[in-house]
């Protein structure tokens, strides 16, 4: 790779960084082209999933401020840029690493916070931003007109919301929802996700620098 292709792989995977609302860092020793073809569609509408160069990639993340992945950028590594749904994409891989044991999810990057693998598995875990902030607009009996403000609020603002509200229900103990938001959380779905166009190439082959 020449120097004027390595910059330019530096500058778009430090605008990728910049750019995602979450990333996590995964490695996929052993996984076939299939099984990533495979998990990349999985993620598709949530995030893009890139195989990077372990040194390319270190370079873009001081590039962009990143410190959460300093010193695991080691062994066949490959990112997860998510401009959708984190905990949608945290669903994906963690789905995908059950049935392909061989996919190691390391670390993340969520709202400025480094995630532990364990902090994903949680994240995984959570009930859609949707339908988690119905029941807590419900439990409040928060006005309609924060309840709009809630539903139109950026990702990382409406986590922050969310911990805030969660924090002062535990500590005024459980309230009784509507029925009203009860039942609209209920029958609440997630819309489905917009198809985003599947990355052409990867930035680089995987695997150690030399």
């Amino acid at each position: 790779m020449s120097r004027a292709d390595k910059t330019a792989a530096i500058a778009e995977l430090a605008e990728k960084f910049r750019s995602s609302n979450a990333t996590v860092l995964t490695e996929y020793r052993g996984l076939s082209v299939a099984q990533i073809t495979e998990l990349r569609g999985a993620l598709r509408g949530n995030a893009t999933y890139a195989v990077v160069k372990n040194t390319l990639t270190e370079l873009a993340a001081k590039e962009a401020g990143v410190t959460a992945f300093d010193g695991q950028f080691v062994g066949p590594s490959a990112i997860a840029f998510v401009d959708g749904d984190p905990v949608e994409a945290a669903k994906s891989l963690r789905d995908f690493a059950k049935a392909n044991p061989l996919l190691v999810i390391k670390s993340g990057l969520l709202d400025g916070k480094a995630l532990t693998t364990e902090e994903i598995t949680k994240l995984a875990d959570l009930e859609s931003r949707e339908v988690l902030l119905a029941k807590l607009a419900g439990a409040m009996n928060a006005s309609l007109t924060q309840a709009v403000y809630l539903f139109a609020a950026p990702l990382s603002q409406t986590a922050r919301v969310v911990d805030a509200l969660r924090a002062k229900v535990e500590s005024e103990g459980p309230a009784v929802a509507a029925p009203e938001a009860e039942a609209e959380a209920t029958e609440e779905t997630p819309a489905d996700a917009a198809p985003a166009a599947e990355a052409t190439s990867d930035v680089a082959t995987g695997g150690d620098d030399a």
